[in-house]
């Protein structure tokens, strides 16, 4: 994957996501928070099929969207790009920073809209604070998105199925939400597209400050500071260089 072809597709998926996310919370707002008949739909055939296997499975998978599990995945994607300790620091705090950021605003938008949740007798984990957009579906995704940018920069050419497994990952989580009925399904298809326009609003800002970097200017600047240092060293190698032969006879060269 070339980085600095990353801010187009990254403004794309930016620009469509944040529209569709703006059209489903303006429906969501008009109509009080009231669900959808697809989200009725859902939830009944959630409480109608829930073995204990399935809801344990389940109870195991949303528990790995939120809280350490999810920032240490996005620390591990950090150490997965960077190739020096430096590099590797500085990866991590960027992609903490993302996601950090993006839990705060998640956050903001929930309680603007405060659409309240499912009736607790459809329950089978504990959950706090608002509906929509769904919190743990938002992390699991951008972590996810963090996870197979990193794999996809380090092995451009291969590691699909590694990719399609932390898609994979990402996606269920929000399932699990519906699934054990703490969230409508609007809900996951909100934090799905909250998301996804995060990921192409960090990814498109990173790149922009990539591009900047590796600008004619800035290339110039440092090709020039590159010359300099060398012809010093040289001016300082030729200060030092013996003129006349050294002892037995044999001069050390300059």
């Amino acid at each position: 994957m070339k980085r600095d072809g990353v801010a187009g597709p990254a403004a794309s998926c930016a620009l469509g996501a944040w529209t569709a996310f703006g059209v489903l919370t303006m429906f969501v707002v008009d109509h009080d928070g009231v669900p959808l008949p697809a989200d009725r739909g859902f939830l009944a055939w959630s409480v109608g099929h829930r073995p204990d296997t399935a809801v344990a499975f389940a109870r195991g998978v949303t528990a790995t969207g939120t809280g350490v599990v999810a920032y240490a995945l996005a620390a591990l994607a950090g150490i997965i790009v960077g190739r020096t300790l430096r590099q590797r620091a500085s990866a991590v705090a960027l992609c903490l920073a993302c996601l950090g950021v993006g839990q705060t605003l998640r956050y903001t938008v929930m309680t603007l809209v405060a659409r309240p949740r499912p009736p607790l007798t459809a329950w089978e984990t504990s959950a706090s604070g608002w509906a929509f957009p769904s919190g743990h579906t938002s992390t699991a995704v951008i972590t996810a998105g963090l996870l197979i940018l990193a794999v996809r920069i380090r092995g451009p050419r291969g590691g699909t199925p590694l990719v399609l497994a932390i898609g994979g990952w990402g996606a269920l989580v929000g399932l699990t939400r519906v699934y054990l009925g703490v969230h409508w399904f609007t809900d996951v298809v909100g934090g799905w597209l909250f998301a996804l326009g995060w990921l192409g609003v960090c990814l498109c800002a990173m790149a922009l400050v990539r591009l900047r970097q590796q600008a004619p200017g800035a290339t110039d600047t440092t090709r020039e500071q590159t010359r300099q240092d060398t012809a010093r060293g040289q001016e300082r190698e030729e200060h030092h260089a013996p003129d006349h032969p050294g002892r037995g006879g044999r001069s050390r060269p300059a």
